[in-house]
């Protein structure tokens, strides 16, 4: 093979400006795969993320059970293993701060001289990485494990330890700050929860527990079912087959946009003739909107729009009714009740689904229109700063991304 351009970094620290171009050896030079199943299987049993790498499977509430007998013949992975996981030709190759074991269905590497593990760490969850990776394994799939050889083919940078570790400082320390602001956003998603407890009425009660001061001689509030204050109906799918129902400018929304909790935008769009000859209905502002089905999160989901729009069948709207509720106000109780929605619609065997039927049925207790509307400001100014907070670590994250891309080479060889 002869090189295209030169191994060096786009960006790099000063110190390292004349130690000239990185070394690459093949991926069996650095790491050897390990294989040992000398337990007494009272290890914990890791489950391996393309999130967080390899790490105990009651951390992340992995239900799968297992026998005694099959633990026999899991693998022991020490802290710094590196794992091949099924899916690592899409997401790279997982690390292990944990002792532990895992399935022997896994291939675990174990570094064959001395490299600094944290730097890895990053290079095998990188872009150039994966793109490697992926260069020389056609016909990887969902399924298929990338092997030992051809990991062992892959050619990987050995630059010197000492640029290693300043790499892997940085990168590492990137991580904290991303890590402290996943703790930030949590401690605010836990903030709302306890005020939501305390600020709707709880089962048996009908006056919530902390009321704002001017409406602590209002009395208790009153209870009421969504059929008797709103329009709730379903939307429906244009046939995808014909062309003369999509892409004109009326907004359609599918399920998996319920994610997206406050509707301002949706990515498909149908025509006037897709709405006329379609079971899809054109709903207005401010819909409480509803996962009516799907085994994943968005049975149950709520969201609300700000735009008219269409929707499939898998949503159900709740209309406004301004002379009766707050439609920010519905919307927001509405979203506390997930898990009840989701036990609502377990049905036969947990593949059951909600229906109109049963949101028609759900009962709530609503306040007067001013308490309405003073709690929903406050829980939606906290829903703001959320967002903000969410939309902070995804920038961390394109940063991180951006520099791992500037800090790598980018190989290019030919034959």
């Amino acid at each position: 093979m002869s090189k295209k351009n030169k191994l060096i970094p786009e960006l790099r620290f000063p110190e390292f400006n004349n130690e000239g171009e990185w070394k690459y050896v093949n991926g069996n030079e650095l790491f050897e795969s390990i294989s040992n199943k000398d337990h007494d299987s009272k290890l914990p049993i890791l489950a391996i993320t393309q999130e967080q790498g390899a790490v105990p499977r009651e951390a992340i509430d992995y239900r799968v059970s297992v026998t005694d007998k099959s633990i026999e013949s899991y693998k022991v992975v020490e802290i710094g293993d590196f794992i091949i996981s099924l899916r690592s030709f899409q997401g790279g190759i997982e690390y292990s701060k944990y002792l532990g074991l895992c399935s022997p269905a896994y291939i675990i590497l174990r570094n064959r001289i001395d490299v600094k593990n944290d730097f890895y760490r990053h290079y095998f969850k990188s872009i150039p990485f994966i793109r490697d990776l992926n260069k020389n394994l056609e016909g990887i799939r969902d399924g298929k494990m990338i092997s030992y050889t051809q990991f062992s083919e892959i050619l990987i940078p050995k630059p010197s330890k000492t640029e290693q570790q300043k790499i892997a400082s940085c990168l590492s320390t990137l991580d904290e700050v991303i890590a402290a602001h996943n703790q930030k956003l949590e401690l605010l998603k836990d903030h709302k929860k306890g005020l939501i407890q305390n600020l709707f009425p709880q089962k048996g009660e009908k006056v919530p527990k902390y009321r704002f001061k001017e409406f602590k001689k209002d009395g208790e509030w009153q209870k009421t079912t969504i059929d008797a204050i709103a329009k709730v109906s379903t939307g429906g799918t244009p046939e995808s087959s014909i062309p003369e129902y999509w892409n004109g400018n009326i907004p359609w929304m599918n399920s998996g946009e319920l994610n997206n909790k406050r509707i301002y935008s949706v990515s498909n769009f149908i025509t006037s003739k897709g709405l006329k000859e379609s079971s899809t209905k054109l709903i207005p502002l401010k819909c409480v909107l509803i996962g009516l089905a799907g085994q994943g999160k968005t049975r149950g989901t709520a969201a609300i729009n700000y735009i008219e729009l269409c929707t499939n069948q898998s949503i159900g709207s709740i209309h406004p009714n301004e002379d009766v509720f707050d439609s920010e106000f519905l919307y927001q109780r509405i979203d506390s009740m997930y898990e009840k929605l989701r036990y609502l619609s377990t049905g036969d065997g947990g593949r059951g689904g909600l229906n109109l039927q049963i949101i028609k049925e759900i009962e709530l207790l609503l306040p007067n229109m001013r308490e309405q509307k003073k709690i929903a400001s406050c829980l939606s100014s906290l829903d703001a700063l959320i967002t903000a907070q969410a939309e902070k670590i995804e920038q961390l994250k394109q940063h991180k991304k951006g520099l791992m891309q500037g800090l790598f080479p980018k190989m290019n060889y030919q034959l």
